[in-house]
Protein backbone atom coordinates (compact mmCIF):
# COMPACT_ATOMS: atom_id res chain seq x y z
CA UNK A 1 0.00 0.00 0.00
CA UNK A 2 2.78 2.46 0.93
CA UNK A 3 4.62 1.61 -2.27
CA UNK A 4 1.50 2.40 -4.26
CA UNK A 5 1.13 5.80 -2.57
CA UNK A 6 4.80 6.66 -3.14
CA UNK A 7 4.54 5.62 -6.80
CA UNK A 8 1.36 7.69 -7.20
CA UNK A 9 2.95 10.80 -5.62
CA UNK A 10 6.15 10.52 -7.71
CA UNK A 11 4.20 10.37 -10.96
CA UNK A 12 2.04 13.42 -10.13
CA UNK A 13 3.12 16.97 -10.70
CA UNK A 14 3.42 19.38 -7.79
CA UNK A 15 0.61 21.43 -9.28
CA UNK A 16 -1.79 18.45 -9.14
CA UNK A 17 -0.79 17.62 -5.57
CA UNK A 18 -1.36 21.24 -4.55
CA UNK A 19 -4.78 21.25 -6.22
CA UNK A 20 -5.79 18.06 -4.39
CA UNK A 21 -4.67 19.50 -1.05
CA UNK A 22 -6.59 22.73 -1.69
CA UNK A 23 -9.70 20.76 -2.69
CA UNK A 24 -9.52 18.66 0.48
CA UNK A 25 -9.13 21.80 2.63
CA UNK A 26 -12.11 23.46 0.93
CA UNK A 27 -14.23 20.35 1.55
CA UNK A 28 -13.19 20.35 5.21
CA UNK A 29 -14.16 24.02 5.57
CA UNK A 30 -17.55 23.35 3.99
CA UNK A 31 -18.10 20.41 6.35
CA UNK A 32 -17.20 22.51 9.42
CA UNK A 33 -19.48 25.34 8.24
CA UNK A 34 -22.37 22.92 7.65
CA UNK A 35 -21.87 21.28 11.04
CA UNK A 36 -21.79 24.61 12.88
CA UNK A 37 -24.79 25.92 10.99
CA UNK A 38 -27.12 22.93 11.07
CA UNK A 39 -26.17 20.96 14.18
CA UNK A 40 -28.54 21.01 17.13
CA UNK A 41 -26.60 22.66 19.93
CA UNK A 42 -29.50 23.21 22.30
CA UNK A 43 -30.78 26.49 23.64
CA UNK A 44 -28.76 29.61 24.36
CA UNK A 45 -29.51 32.81 26.23
CA UNK A 46 -28.88 36.21 24.63
CA UNK A 47 -28.83 39.43 26.68
CA UNK A 48 -29.22 42.63 24.66
CA UNK A 49 -28.15 46.19 25.47
CA UNK A 50 -31.84 47.15 25.67
CA UNK A 51 -32.28 44.81 28.65
CA UNK A 52 -34.26 42.25 26.69
CA UNK A 53 -33.38 38.61 27.21
CA UNK A 54 -33.99 36.06 24.47
CA UNK A 55 -33.74 32.28 24.61
CA UNK A 56 -33.40 30.19 21.46
CA UNK A 57 -31.22 28.11 19.18
CA UNK A 58 -28.29 30.41 18.43
CA UNK A 59 -26.27 30.38 15.22
CA UNK A 60 -23.12 32.52 15.36
CA UNK A 61 -21.75 32.18 11.82
CA UNK A 62 -21.87 34.08 9.48
CA UNK A 63 -24.04 36.34 11.65
CA UNK A 64 -26.00 36.02 14.90
CA UNK A 65 -29.33 34.31 14.33
CA UNK A 66 -31.80 33.04 16.89
CA UNK A 67 -34.28 30.35 15.86
CA UNK A 68 -37.10 28.73 17.85
CA UNK A 69 -36.86 31.73 20.16
CA UNK A 70 -38.58 32.98 23.29
CA UNK A 71 -38.46 36.27 25.13
CA UNK A 72 -37.88 36.08 28.87
CA UNK A 73 -40.30 38.33 30.74
CA UNK A 74 -40.06 39.05 34.44
CA UNK A 75 -43.46 39.34 36.11
CA UNK A 76 -44.51 40.09 39.69
CA UNK A 77 -45.76 37.20 41.78
CA UNK A 78 -49.53 37.55 42.25
CA UNK A 79 -49.43 36.20 45.81
CA UNK A 80 -46.30 38.04 46.97
CA UNK A 81 -45.56 41.32 45.12
CA UNK A 82 -42.02 41.41 46.54
CA UNK A 83 -41.13 38.33 44.51
CA UNK A 84 -40.60 38.02 40.78
CA UNK A 85 -41.37 35.12 38.48
CA UNK A 86 -40.37 34.63 34.88
CA UNK A 87 -42.41 33.81 31.84
CA UNK A 88 -41.20 32.50 28.47
CA UNK A 89 -43.19 34.01 25.63
CA UNK A 90 -42.68 32.28 22.25
CA UNK A 91 -41.68 34.79 19.57
CA UNK A 92 -43.93 33.07 17.02
CA UNK A 93 -46.92 34.09 19.20
CA UNK A 94 -46.00 37.76 18.68
CA UNK A 95 -47.84 39.82 16.07
CA UNK A 96 -44.71 40.10 13.93
CA UNK A 97 -43.82 36.37 14.42
CA UNK A 98 -40.45 36.04 12.66
CA UNK A 99 -38.99 32.64 11.76
CA UNK A 100 -35.51 33.90 12.65
CA UNK A 101 -34.25 36.80 14.73
CA UNK A 102 -31.17 38.39 13.20
CA UNK A 103 -29.19 40.03 15.99
CA UNK A 104 -26.77 42.94 15.64
CA UNK A 105 -23.52 41.99 17.36
CA UNK A 106 -22.90 45.43 18.85
CA UNK A 107 -26.27 45.23 20.67
CA UNK A 108 -25.50 41.87 22.30
CA UNK A 109 -24.01 42.18 25.78
CA UNK A 110 -23.46 38.44 26.22
CA UNK A 111 -24.71 35.06 25.09
CA UNK A 112 -24.13 31.49 26.16
CA UNK A 113 -25.58 27.99 26.22
CA UNK A 114 -28.21 27.00 28.74
CA UNK A 115 -27.46 24.13 31.07
CA UNK A 116 -29.87 21.24 30.59
CA UNK A 117 -30.82 21.32 34.28
CA UNK A 118 -31.41 25.09 34.52
CA UNK A 119 -34.84 26.46 35.48
CA UNK A 120 -35.32 27.95 32.01
CA UNK A 121 -34.40 24.68 30.26
CA UNK A 122 -36.88 22.82 32.46
CA UNK A 123 -39.58 25.40 31.67
CA UNK A 124 -38.87 25.02 27.94
CA UNK A 125 -39.17 21.25 28.23
CA UNK A 126 -42.55 21.66 29.96
CA UNK A 127 -43.80 24.02 27.24
CA UNK A 128 -42.72 21.66 24.45
CA UNK A 129 -44.88 18.83 25.81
Amino acid sequence: MNVLIIYFLKNMSKKKITMIIVAVLVLLLIAVFAYRTYSDRGYSIVYLATGEVYIGKLITFPDLQLKDSYILQVIKDEKDPTKNNFQLQPINDALWAPKVLYLIKKNVIFYGPLKADSAIAKKLAEQKQ
